[in-house]
């Protein structure tokens, strides 16, 4: 079967296509068909180094779906011919996280979906629901469960909230889809006008054009009556983290999910959050059960 593994080049890794025999099934395993991947911007952190992780040898990406082509004698959840998606953690079925789970993320600890088949254990799957074509499905296990975990799970969404999603990538996108099916109030930036169309096509309330409007802080501010946003889908990280401090409402949260600036220190003061009552909630995907 043909795979992909990520390979020292430079100060960075580039993928190599190998050729591997089918590997045997151990204990509670079951042998998967992918039929589609999706990528994020962590297997771009990954391929380019950025965070100074030894990801040699690993078969990249998080992301992937496709059908149970074989099942061990006493793996029972499933049987050959389901469609499945893969959990990002593969060990985080329920209940809170634990630092232990960090052993089992695809792509990064572990293989990942990049090859023909892949073997992993039964609990590491969810079902594919029949309206969802494969590559759909491929793009929810790591940027839909961290927007679902952020918002739902941790923030306790409720109708008519106010959602502030920076930026049009994959978390922020399902983070104004979900706040749009429930009811919320979603509001976007990004530096391109037509991202910002695309995003009102999809349930967002209002769009702000950060380079038009630099202090976008002050956009927010004016677009919610002068409330703030009750939820921050923070992705940015250093460098957007001190407008999103200035945008939360008086008891809001702010979901610290990326790194797109950067992964150095943000040297700004915290004292908004404290002036508004506001939570910041750490998200790094999220369990089975919230899948």
């Amino acid at each position: 079967m043909r795979v992909f593994v990520l390979q020292p080049h430079a100060n960075a890794y580039q993928l190599q296509r190998l050729d591997r025999p089918p590997l045997p099934l151990g204990p509670g395993q079951v042998r998967v068909r992918v039929r589609a991947s999706s990528l994020n911007y962590r297997d771009l952190i990954n391929q380019k180094n950025l965070a100074g992780r030894n990801v040699s040898g690993v078969i990249p990406l998080s992301d992937g779906a496709g059908e149970v082509l074989e099942c061990a004698p006493d793996a029972t959840r499933w049987k050959p011919g389901d469609r499945v998606a893969a959990i990002f953690f593969q060990s985080w079925l329920d209940g809170p996280f634990d630092l232990v789970y960090h052993k089992s993320d695809l792509g990064g600890t572990i293989d990942g979906m990049l090859a023909d088949e892949v073997v992993l254990h039964e609990n590491g799957l969810v079902a594919i629901p029949d309206y969802l074509s494969f590559e759909e499905a491929a793009c929810l296990p790591c940027a839909a469960v961290t927007a679902w975990n952020a918002l739902v799970t941790r923030g306790n969404l409720q109708p008519g909230a106010n959602v502030l999603a920076l930026g049009t990538g994959g978390v922020s996108v399902f983070a104004l889809q979900i706040a749009a099916a429930t009811g919320a109030r979603p509001i976007v930036t990004s530096s391109s006008d037509d991202k910002l169309a695309r995003a009102s096509s999809l349930g967002a309330i209002a769009g702000v054009n950060y380079r038009t409007h630099p202090d976008w802080q002050n956009e927010v501010w004016r677009l919610t009556g002068k409330r703030g946003a009750d939820h921050v889908v923070e992705v940015g990280g250093p460098g957007t983290l001190e407008k999103s401090l200035q945008s939360v409402a008086a008891g809001g949260q702010i979901a610290l999910i990326g790194v797109l600036t950067g992964f150095g220190p943000s040297p700004v003061s915290l004292f908004p959050a404290v002036a508004r009552n506001a939570r910041l909630d750490g998200i790094y995907v999220g369990s089975r059960t919230h899948f």
